[in-house]
């Protein structure tokens, strides 16, 4: 596999540019990322955005629903943001969730779960479940369906993204026509071939990796818990399944793994390959190969909802 052009043209720059996270505290690490963050002078247009807070358990959880154009009750897509389970938030990922909104087109429910380490697992994950549960029951308010609701997430977002749709499966519900999962943070192995391959000199490195998971979920006797790692879920009667892999990422072999066992219990599960991509590539929108891999992940989740 070779790497994308425009990608090999900037990563040297991008892996060298990478903070050292696993040497700052949590609140260091969000401030650092946040300090680089610059919005776009025109975001994406949409038909509205909107906000409102969501109840969870001990408070509450903002969220922001994007609505397309597009006439008619919409499909929902909730959506969990990456960051490593311990930055980056609904401004970050406002431009993909713009994107995936039009190219859908589905109300997206974008949530700003509470972060690591100061709230640590299960807790992002309830707060992605507890947004979902509010989904489902106001859908028709947001324009959306309720019979025809998602759940989607990026990195550590498509780690909480599955155990939402194990938890909808074991707790009743909401029912699930889909999950949307880009390269997701499936679970706690650092000795896999593409952490070998990848874990260093492509941007997110193994060390920040590592360092994600102990600011989540520090105890690793927990870590084996399905809703921490889904790979070591029961995984039959799930909702069928999108999942996008980056060709070189660490983080590739345990989403490619987690495919393999979704289809194994019997999942309908479509795997999207970008084999010259890196982890987090479809966050950048200067990339050729994110707006084809958007387009193309709509297009599979769509035919879905």
């Amino acid at each position: 596999m070779k790497l994308d052009p425009q990608i090999a043209a900037l990563i040297e720059s991008l892996d060298a540019g990478f903070p050292p996270v696993h040497t700052m505290t949590g609140a260091q690490a969000r401030a650092t990322i946040r300090s680089r963050f610059v919005p776009p002078a025109h975001p994406e247009p949409i038909g509205s955005v909107s906000e409102v807070s969501v109840p969870v358990e001990d408070g509450t959880v903002p969220v922001r629903i994007y609505r397309p154009t597009a006439t008619g009750p919409l499909p929902v897509l909730v959506y969990a943001h990456g960051g490593g389970f311990v930055f980056c938030d609904l401004d970050s990922h406002d431009g993909l969730c713009r994107n995936i909104a039009n190219l859908i087109p589905a109300v997206v429910v974008s949530v700003g779960y509470r972060l690591a380490p100061e709230s640590q697992w299960p807790t992002a994950a309830e707060d992605v479940y507890a947004a979902t549960r509010w989904a489902a029951d106001d859908a028709a308010r947001i324009g959306g369906d309720p019979d025809r609701l998602a759940v989607g997430g990026d990195s550590a977002g498509g780690n909480l993204a599955a155990v939402t749709a194990l938890m909808s499966r074991d707790r009743g519900g909401p029912t699930l026509r889909a999950q949307l999962l880009l390269y997701p943070m499936i679970a706690a192995n650092f000795d896999t071939e593409s952490y070998r391959l990848y874990g260093n000199g492509f941007y997110n490195p193994r060390p920040a990796l590592q360092w994600y998971w102990d600011q989540y979920v520090p105890a690793v006797a927990d870590r084996t818990h399905p809703y921490a790692s889904p790979l070591h879920a029961h995984l039959d009667g799930l909702p069928p399944a999108v999942v996008a892999l980056a060709g070189h990422d660490p983080l590739h072999d345990e989403g490619a793994d987690y495919a393999d066992a979704l289809e194994a219990a019997g999942v309908p599960t479509s795997c999207c390959r970008f084999d010259g991509g890196i982890h987090g590539f479809m966050t950048m929108p200067m990339l050729d190969i994110a707006h084809e891999a958007r387009r193309q992940v709509t297009r599979e989740i769509a035919a879905l909802i």
